[in-house]
């Protein structure tokens, strides 16, 4: 259904009068005032204003003197994540007494973050001006971008507004933390308008990989800023609505002050292909696996390809199993709220499957990416209680590798094939098609916006740096420009836009449920403990008398197999023993002196013989 918008409001011109002068204006006349805007207050279309429309400001002129009005406050942009990286993008606009963020995501830990599960932006700066936050604004229901809400809220329990989509992904993950019952969620539609302190946001449909994407339009006082969130264009979109490109234009038309575009997919050239063009390869893949089960593993939070997935089933008079947690959350949230459409009868529980035959089943799973315990991980690897892969499936990945994870992909699919399993993936059928701009998109956006600056997000560097390349062949000043980084605070006012100071802005690292706990000691250690393994020194001594009871008992893990080096053990406890007698015969009397002692004694000899730097950790007794 088409959205009513109405046009700009016109400023009132004076009625002309014949034949006289205009009438002149009494000195002290009341100015027009607008209703103050209150925090959080959403307004429909009715009350739009024009955005950076011209105005007369400050008092009438009176005898050619010029009036000072008092200079706007400023406006600082800066992103605590999304910038020189992929994920937890999360952004704040800051002006006088009022904040904004938009986004709240998590990050995915890389090859060095050992044990670590989630990477969430350092939110120090948030939390020291927690007084001036008006709300949190969500695009989308990505993990990118919503996912670090649970840690955030749990401190900051501040309102956060989102489509009836992206808030019951949340709901599910609240939940699980405890949250969601204090939880100040707000639903808002493509269209509304929010009013934040100085802030009027605007949602702004758009097409991605989920339903209810939306781009951003944030009236400050310094003028209109368009957050793009994560777009492509979709002239066939599944659920049929189109980005709005109508609007789009007309704020470009009305003057746009900062445009933040994404950059993932700027490095390709072209359009990025519609979703459908999946449906049309999924029916085939369904038609040429009459006598198999298939098993398709994607994103989670991509509703229009399980919508698909399951509309594809229905026409080959398969059931529909989903696994997954995340999975499962999504599909629930999105059957619940309506944006997916299941026939009654469709879906049938994972622990179903036994009753059917498998060439009228369909699992759809999580695991895409082949991160280890995904369910399509267990499966690779015999470890799923409910599905075991044989030469009987087919497995397609309707994803593409996210950069990074090219080898835990490759991981599965050669155990897949190890088994005998079918396996399709983008590289050999067209399942997947990405929900990013390419290149004539962006361009397509640049040219709607006219915006007078320019700053790259949701990108590694050289997608930023590219971007910032397109934008300048398509005529923008390289000095409006600004390639950022994290906790970079860009300032905006009437005399420009500039680079100015930095706030506090980094990764946490979560780790089971620890947060902030593991860092850049811990990985350390965790790097040398999987590269050069671990040796403990046990001994007993008594310190005021100076004399070693018992031991040192050498045991390694992780350096060498003790049976096959048991001269290397020996001459290390030689070592070991020598360090204590000589420091307790120096009149050493201090524990953490003497552990320092031991451990320099045997990090020598160990590298002398080996050339390798095990951790060495001491253990001391007293009698």
């Amino acid at each position: 259904m088409k959205e009513k918008r109405n046009a700009p409001l016109a400023e009132a011109k004076p009625k002309k009068q014949k034949n006289s002068a205009s009438p002149s204006k009494p000195k002290n006349a009341p100015k027009k005032t607008t209703s103050q805007p209150v925090n959080g207050k959403r307004v429909n279309s009715q009350n739009k204003t024009t955005g950076n429309k011209k105005r007369v400001l400050g008092a009438p002129k009176s005898n050619n003197k010029r009036v000072k009005r008092a200079p706007l406050p400023k406006l600082k942009i800066y992103s605590l994540g999304g910038l020189n990286e992929i994920g937890k993008n999360m952004t704040a606009f800051e002006c006088g007494e009022d904040i904004i963020i938009v986004d709240c995501g998590i990050g995915f830990p890389n090859d060095d973050m050992l044990g670590v599960d989630l990477v969430i932006p350092d939110f120090t700066h948030i939390q020291n001006n927690i007084e001036k936050v008006r709300g949190v604004f969500l695009t989308h229901g990505h993990e990118d971008h919503i996912g670090s809400l649970p840690y955030f809220l749990k401190n900051m329990n501040v309102p956060v507004y989102g489509t009836r989509l992206t808030l019951g992904i949340l709901e599910n993950k609240l939940a699980e933390h405890k949250l969601l019952q204090n939880a100040k969620l707000h639903n808002v539609s493509v269209g509304d308008t929010v009013l934040a302190g100085c802030f009027k946001i605007e949602f702004i449909r758009v097409n991605h990989s989920i339903a209810e994407a939306c781009a951003l339009a944030i009236t400050t006082p310094q003028g209109v800023i368009v957050h793009t969130g994560d777009f492509k264009l979709d002239t066939t979109p599944i659920d049929g609505e189109m980005m709005d490109i109508v609007r789009l234009g007309q704020l470009g038309r009305e003057g746009v002050l900062m445009l933040l575009c994404e950059s993932t997919n700027v490095e390709r050239s072209g359009h990025t292909p519609s979703e459908k063009n999946v449906g049309v390869s999924l029916e085939k893949i369904f038609m040429g696996a009459t006598d198999k089960r298939i098993i398709i593993a994607t994103f989670a939070s991509n509703v229009h390809r399980v919508q698909q997935i399951i509309d594809a089933s229905i026409n080959h008079g398969r059931k529909v199993a989903i696994t997954g947690r995340s999975m499962v959350n999504v599909v629930n949230a999105a059957v619940r709220l309506g944006y997916m459409n299941v026939p009654e009868g469709v879906l049938i529980d994972i622990d179903e499957i036994k009753k059917y035959p498998a060439h009228k089943l369909t699992i759809v799973t999580t695991g895409s990416q082949g991160e280890p315990m995904s369910a399509l991980y267990r499966m690779a690897f015999s470890d799923h209680d409910k599905v075991q892969l044989t030469d009987k499936d087919l497995v397609v990945l309707s994803s593409s590798a996210i950069p990074g994870n090219e080898p835990l992909v490759g991981k599965i699919v050669n155990e897949m094939y190890r088994r005998g399993v079918n396996v399709y993936h983008d590289s050999s059928v067209e399942v997947h098609v990405s929900g990013h701009a390419c290149q004539e998109e962006l361009k397509l956006m640049h040219a709607l916006i006219k915006p007078k600056y320019f700053m790259p997000v949701h990108g590694e560097y050289r997608h930023l740096i590219q971007h910032k390349e397109l934008a300048e062949r398509m005529g923008m000043d390289p000095q409006n420009i600004f390639v950022s980084d994290i906790g970079k605070v860009i300032e905006i006012d009437e005399d420009g836009a500039r680079f100015n100071g930095t706030v506090p802005a980094g990764k946490v690292l979560i780790d089971g449920s620890g947060i902030g706990d593991v860092g850049n000691i811990v990985l350390r250690d965790r790097k040398n403990l999987s590269e050069s393994g671990l040796i403990i020194a046990v001994a007993t001594v008594s310190i005021k008398e100076g004399i070693l009871m018992a031991g040192p008992e050498i045991i390694s893990r992780g350096f060498v197999y003790v049976r096959e080096n048991e001269e290397l053990m020996s001459a290390t406890k030689e070592v070991t023993t020598s360090a204590i007698i000589h420091a307790l015969e120096a009149g050493v009397d201090d524990w953490g002196e003497l552990k320092n002692i031991i451990k320099n004694a045997i990090s020598k000899f160990i590298f002398t013989k080996t050339k390798r730097k095990p951790i060495i950790l001491p253990i001391l007794m007293d009698l």
